[in-house]
């Protein structure tokens, strides 16, 4: 027999209201990520998407990375099934960081599916940085809805813009979100064990960039900061 157990109402909106730190965190990488999503709506538009194909890009791939490499094929006259690889390759990632998610997040199968349009980048920072489990939770959730809508949004209004939305480098878009992520990891990085797997994954990405194609320096890099965090571990606990 089921049984359930109800939660007080005060209960509820304690679990909903962020902590001001968290929240003030969450609002510094939403907002740039929906700056930037200007500049992929008025790109992708430019290259030949219409507005609805640009904004099914947002909606569905929902990884801005994979999103301007599947774009920036197609402009420079990539067929579709390249680009599409290129874009799914980058994407890859994602995956890594639902490992990591999943014994945080604690979810049934069907919500997983929902959780996943949600790994990206930031949100998977955002919790897995929290010392607090339940911090952790709410951090993932509210960084990747603030990002899903903004970032939408941003899409929408930049495809419909167009042509009148400056180049991103001018504004310094291009800049403003990845400036905010590092912003948000730099105190992670403490531990020696931390700044060696950074390192390491800094170089790899470095020497590979000149040689190989969109998304292959990330996926790798991503790889070899796994195998060299688990390597590291294992030493420390064999001591």
């Amino acid at each position: 027999m089921e049984t359930t157990c109800e939660i007080p109402p005060a209960a509820v909106r304690a679990r909903l209201k962020l902590p001001a730190p968290l929240a003030r965190d969450v609002l510094g990488i939403a907002v740039p990520a929906g700056a930037f999503a200007l500049s992929f709506g008025a790109l992708s538009t430019s290259t030949g998407f219409t507005v609805a194909q640009t904004c099914a890009l947002s909606l569905l791939m929902f990884t801005g990375g994979s999103q301007f490499a599947l774009v920036s094929a197609i402009a420079s006259g990539s067929a579709a099934l390249p680009a599409t690889t290129v874009a799914v390759l980058l994407g890859s990632r994602n995956a890594l960081y639902g490992l990591r998610l999943t014994g945080l997040l604690r979810l049934s199968p069907l919500r997983r599916v929902f959780a996943a349009q949600l790994v990206i980048d930031e949100s998977a920072a955002m919790a897995t940085s929290q010392e607090d489990p339940e911090h952790g939770r709410m951090a993932f959730w509210a960084t990747g809805l603030a990002i899903f809508t903004l970032w939408n949004l941003g899409t929408l209004l930049g495809a419909l813009g167009g042509r009148l939305l400056p180049d991103p480098s001018t504004l310094g878009l291009d800049a403003a979100a990845p400036a905010a992520f590092l912003a948000l990891l730099a105190p992670r990085v403490k531990a020696r064990e931390t700044r060696v797997t950074a390192l390491v994954a800094v170089v790899v990405v470095l020497i590979l960039v000149p040689f190989t194609p969109i998304g292959v320096p990330v996926v790798v890099a991503a790889l070899v900061a796994v195998a060299t965090g688990m390597r590291m571990r294992a030493h420390v606990a064999g001591r």
